[in-house]
């Protein structure tokens, strides 16, 4: 999961004996030990070390993507001082972002090319390896979120693809990693399986295919929950650890917003609860997230209950209500008394799910497809938070990075 142990053995073991024979006579002529040649590995022995290297790459990236949708779509406040993660604060973010490009572009196209790495290789049983599905599901995620949070994307450097070509790619590796991993029958790979249908459901609905989705979420098996793993590693927390808590404790960056203090879902510690200060002290009061706790705190990624939000609203306006009731009783409130005409009842439905999905990176697709129907959205024109800024920008997704349109050669 956190290493490519086995790969760069053999590769270090082979830099150390060049080195020895060449360092007098050929100094200039030397190897990386960092760069790991793919007709080196060892398709049995080193594909598993790759693919949860790759799921490691998604986790990092998933915790950045968290965290800047929160800013972009109003789930918290930027609470710290860098001009570019105010950008997105405000809804404007530019192609020349630094942190755009750094933190949220690169760990997430990254994740994406690492996958591709086992796919290449000629694994055994590759109808049924696990390896393999396994990556499938990890490069049907990193697309997926390409579609969601950026306004294009791209395969591999190649040419920028729109969301819905993002999506119809998202749609088609969780196809094939359901595919393998319902083969394979093992455990991991049944609930790796049931991740992807899940990923599956939430791409088709995004694509506007409801009934595609519908289908895909009704055969989601009740209670079942996908978490992704974190560990406090020391030494690694930047990449392996939960980055909403790490933001939190070492920090200070996020700061929950009013309009998400008012539902027991969102877990928060107000001013006096804590002794942490926020990274930007003209930020105001500091109201920290609390929905992960720990360094090594679990990031919910696909569940049943967001089958049924899937389903829910592909479905009726009826469906929806039937949702909202139950959610609402579950988180102790009081039923729904609102209008219940199509788009109040959906607006409403988008609120439940703004609550329970809070900080898990859902919002922003929602409201990419819903724009009239999520509330609490930073509102374009009004004034910043915080002096010394521009007012709210009007952006619905992240461009891609300058980097990217620099470097890469099919655009």
């Amino acid at each position: 999961m956190t290493t490519l142990a086995r790969a760069t053995r053999r590769t270090l073991a082979v830099a150390a004996v060049l080195a020895g024979t060449t360092a007098c006579s050929d100094f200039l002529n030397v190897d990386n030990p960092n760069v790991i040649d793919i007709n080196a590995i060892d398709p049995v022995q080193d594909a598993a070390a790759l693919a949860n290297s790759a799921q490691q790459n998604f986790a990092t990236a998933y915790g950045w993507l968290i965290m800047y949708s929160s800013w972009f779509t109003g789930e918290t406040q930027v609470s710290e001082t860098f001009p570019t993660r105010n950008e997105f604060g405000r809804r404007d973010v530019a192609e020349s972002n630094g942190s755009l490009n750094t933190d949220v572009w690169t760990p997430l196209s990254l994740a994406a090319k690492s996958t591709k790495i086992v796919l290449d290789l000629d694994l055994p049983t590759p109808e049924s390896n696990l390896n393999r599905g396994r990556s499938f599901v990890w490069r049907g995620y990193s697309f997926l979120f390409m579609a969601t949070d950026f306004c294009t994307g791209t395969v591999d450097s190649g040419p920028e693809l729109s969301p819905e070509n993002m999506l119809d790619s998202a749609v088609a590796n969780f196809t094939s990693a359901m595919t393998i991993l319902t083969a394979n029958g093992t455990a991991d790979a049944v609930a790796l399986a049931n991740a992807a249908l899940v990923g599956r459901a939430r791409a088709h609905l995004q694509a506007g295919r409801k009934t595609e989705a519908a289908t895909d979420a009704a055969a989601v098996p009740a209670g079942f929950v996908f978490n992704m793993p974190y560990v406090d590693d020391l030494a690694n927390r930047t990449r392996l650890s939960n980055r909403l808590w790490q933001f939190t404790l070492d920090r200070g960056s996020m700061s929950v917003s009013a309009d998400f203090r008012v539902d027991p879902r969102v877990l928060f510690k107000a001013p006096g609860e804590h002794n942490l200060t926020p990274q930007d002290a003209s930020s105001g009061p500091f109201y920290i997230q609390f929905k992960y706790p720990a360094y090594a705190t679990p990031i919910r990624l696909a569940s049943k209950l967001e089958a049924d939000y899937i389903a829910a609203e592909a479905g009726t306006s009826a469906d929806q209500l039937t949702l909202i009731a139950a959610r609402r009783t579950a988180a102790g409130l009081p039923p729904y008394a609102g209008a219940t005409d199509d788009a109040s009842v959906l607006t409403e439905l988008m609120d439940q799910k703004g609550f329970d999905f809070w900080l898990e990176g859902r919002r922003l697709g929602d409201f990419r497809r819903n724009p009239n129907n999520v509330n609490y959205m930073p509102v374009p024109g009004d004034p910043y938070f915080k002096p010394g800024f521009p007012p709210i920008g009007s952006k619905t997704c992240y461009p891609l990075p300058l980097a990217e349109r620099d470097n890469n050669p099919n655009f």
